[in-house]
């Protein structure tokens, strides 16, 4: 029995998941809308307060939800983030390429346009961070480097790309790695970074988007 038990509590729970993800994917909740409590949900799916318990921590963990102690749950999105990872982790070099083209290089153009004092002064920062590891460990560059392009990005003052490219940046590191791990690390390059910030600084939408396709097409 005890090792039949753990196998029936995950079932269980599993199909708590089912029941609850497609209620969210039928928008029976809206976004920021408090979820009925975990009596209610576990007298509507017919299981029990535990497995619901266990199902909404899942649900909190993707990222679907959030739990506000004392508080209640709230829908906080209808597209499961895992999910989304998951699609992303199978795309070429080339498809991730194609997608920083469309993504990155339009959101930089935008942050050309509307960046602030204290944008400029947190890029500046991160490409100092990121000079500093450049001919260093490579895990140590890609993650300076992948904070600069996040707060690129951050710059344009969109929260949907923001949220998009914070979803994206896990394969923007992939690509990084794929591409450094057989091309060595060049100076000019990371010149196409000084000239990137400058353009974002000068307020050069189109000379931004520029040296932004460089990069992407040359990490």
């Amino acid at each position: 029995m005890t090792d039949i038990a753990p196998l029936i509590k995950r079932s269980l729970v599993d199909q708590a998941l089912e029941q609850l993800r497609q209620r969210i994917s039928q928008g029976v909740w809206a976004i920021g809308e408090r979820l009925p409590t975990e009596p209610e949900l576990s007298a509507e799916l017919g299981i029990s307060r535990n497995t619901v318990r266990e199902a909404m921590r899942v649900l909190a963990f993707s990222g679907l939800i959030e739990i506000r102690q004392g508080d209640g749950s709230y829908l906080r999105s209808m597209t499961d983030p895992l999910g989304t990872m998951r699609a992303l982790s199978h795309c070429t070099l080339e498809q991730a390429q194609e997608t920083r083209q469309i993504l990155e290089v339009e959101a930089i153009g935008l942050a050309a346009q509307r960046r602030t004092a204290d944008d400029l002064k947190g890029l500046r920062e991160a490409l100092n961070a990121s000079a500093s590891l450049y001919h260093g460990d490579l895990e140590a560059y890609i993650s300076a480097d992948l904070v600069f392009h996040k707060r690129m990005v951050d710059a344009a003052h969109n929260p949907a790309l923001s949220e998009l490219y914070q979803y994206f940046s896990a394969i923007v590191g992939a690509q990084l790695r794929q591409t450094l791990n057989i091309s060595p690390r060049r100076q000019a390059v990371f010149d196409l970074h000084i000239a990137l910030l400058k353009a974002v600084e000068n307020q050069d939408p189109e000379r931004a988007k520029s040296l932004c396709r460089q990069l992407i097409n040359e990490p």
